[in-house]
């Protein structure tokens, strides 16, 4: 008898193999990417996120955000798991470019199922990305601007990532005031890229264009009864202590009295002690209280709860506050991570001062470049790297046709923009035409670029190295939970 007759895996494991497993991985992957690949671009399209669970009300997110949207939903593929890690890392990394990183990935193995289809071995497959990815980000590393020495232009390179990352979001109505409080916000932290001392306040109401940035740190608390609505100099003491009355905490204790009197007595002898626990509290020499806890009527009447309160002049000089405003929960969720992803790059790129262009044009010249690779290299090598410029010039056709133009004519002059040797030639999505980058102010950090293509090949190349998908068998008390049919 054949030795494959015998079973290796337990009772209950799964595997797929060889071809099977290719075309489950390459199933997944795609699937992913197509997913999320109407969210790309300036006219990307929203998501709805429902999520519902037994006893509880649904909760909805609307969001264009990849990194959300892949973090919402539950996948089964395997491969599909990997292009949605490859999302998050992408997010914690760097803070955009997560629904690029993973379309470019998706693209990526698109090309290779046709590969494999010409029976090209994926090794071979490999060696052509390896060499296309190191020349695709000399590329965009050559290309790179860097005014990191010229402040006054730095600062426009920032408002220009701002806003080039904001158009995209649902914030790009108002960018402009937006793309403000970034970088105002982002600059007072003086290099150091400490997001922690930016803080976010949202609170429902209003409009977008009403939010704005504050020195300072915020507190949301509500301010007592008749009590100052500003205190300059402030001494403050933070506490978290019951302002109410001091109640017997043992759980299901009484206090039986015989009259109506004791009761009295009892609540004076309560009023006493929380007179003495106001006074010592007073006896720090404060014009400023904020308690976690709830405070009742009567310590109310004896000293000032803070309310909106501002930290001026404390040692984090760079701490502000962004007050967020909006009509429903929903567009303020959205608002938060947009103006969050803007926060990031501008961070990473006051790190990293050195820019490249959008609208397709770093996508294209990277393209470019490695064309001219593969029209060099002999072998079967040369038909792969021609395959990863395919998927890189697919980020601007998606673009393209997410904003309903005709992506196969804005990509084919694109190209002869480029062969022209007009390098800031991009995509002007407002005019649907060809424009020049550099003119129109669509600016990315390099740092995210050079990311993206980075990850996405090294996920890609990760993915197609697989031959094999084994499932273990479920353990006893997953099979316990599953639902019954």
């Amino acid at each position: 008898a054949s030795l494959l007759s015998y079973p290796v895996l337990e009772a209950g494991s799964e595997e797929e193999k060889a071809e099977s497993a290719r075309t489950s991985a390459f199933v997944g992957a795609i699937a992913i990417g197509d997913l999320i690949k109407s969210t790309l671009g300036p006219k990307g399209m929203d998501k709805v996120l429902l999520s519902s669970m037994p006893g509880r009300e649904s909760s909805i997110q609307v969001t264009n955000d990849g990194a959300t949207i892949l973090r919402s939903i539950g996948v089964d593929n395997p491969v599909a798991k990997i292009l949605v890690d490859l999302s998050k890392v992408q997010d914690d990394e760097v803070g955009d470019g997560t629904t690029s990183v993973t379309v470019l990935a998706s693209e990526l193995l698109r090309e290779a199922e046709h590969l494999i289809a010409m029976k090209m071995h994926p090794q071979t497959i490999i060696r052509g990305w390896r060499l296309a990815a190191k020349t695709a980000v000399e590329v965009l590393t050559s290309v790179a601007e860097d005014h990191g020495c010229d402040e006054d232009q730095f600062k426009k390179d920032l408002m220009n990532i701002a806003r080039t990352t904001l158009s995209s979001k649902i914030l790009t109505q108002h960018k402009e005031h937006f793309s403000n409080l970034a970088v105002e916000a982002v600059l007072r932290l003086k290099g150091s890229g400490n997001l922690d001392a930016i803080h976010l306040i949202k609170k429902l109401g209003g409009n977008l264009i009403d939010s704005y940035l504050d020195e300072g740190f915020l507190l949301d608390k509500t301010i007592g009864v008749h009590q100052p609505k500003r205190i300059e100099n402030a001494r403050i003491l933070i506490a978290n202590t019951p302002m109410d009355t001091d109640k017997i905490k043992v759980f299901g204790s009484r206090v039986r009295v015989d009259s109506t009197a004791k009761v009295a007595q009892l609540e004076e002898a309560e009023k006493i002690k929380m007179k003495e626990k106001v006074e010592a509290i007073l006896n720090h020499n404060i014009n400023c209280f904020i308690n976690r806890q709830l405070i009742y009527n009567y310590p109310e009447q004896l000293f000032a709860d803070a309310g909106l309160i501002r930290f001026s002049g404390v040692s984090l000089g760079e701490a502000c506050t962004i007050v967020l405003r909006g009509a429903t929960q929903q567009i303020l969720d959205e608002a938060d991570r947009s103006l969050h992803d803007a926060l990031c790059v501008l961070t990473q790129t006051v790190k990293e001062t050195r820019i490249v262009y959008g609208g397709g044009c770093s996508e294209m010249l990277m393209a470019n470049a490695v064309s001219e690779l593969a029209a060099k290299t002999p072998g079967k090598e040369a038909i792969a790297i021609e395959s990863f410029a395919k998927a890189l010039r697919q980020l601007p056709t998606i673009i393209s046709d997410n904003a309903g133009y005709d992506s196969a004519d804005l990509i084919s002059r694109l190209r002869a923009a480029h062969s022209r040797n007009e390098k800031t030639a991009g995509l002007d999505m407002r005019n649907a035409s060809i424009g020049d980058m550099q003119a129109i102010g669509i600016t990315e950090s390099y740092q995210v670029k050079r990311q993206i293509v980075i990850s996405a090949a090294e996920a890609a190349e990760m993915v197609l190295r697989v031959d094999n998908i084994i499932r273990a068998t479920p353990r006893a008390d997953e099979v316990k939970a599953l639902p019954k049919l």
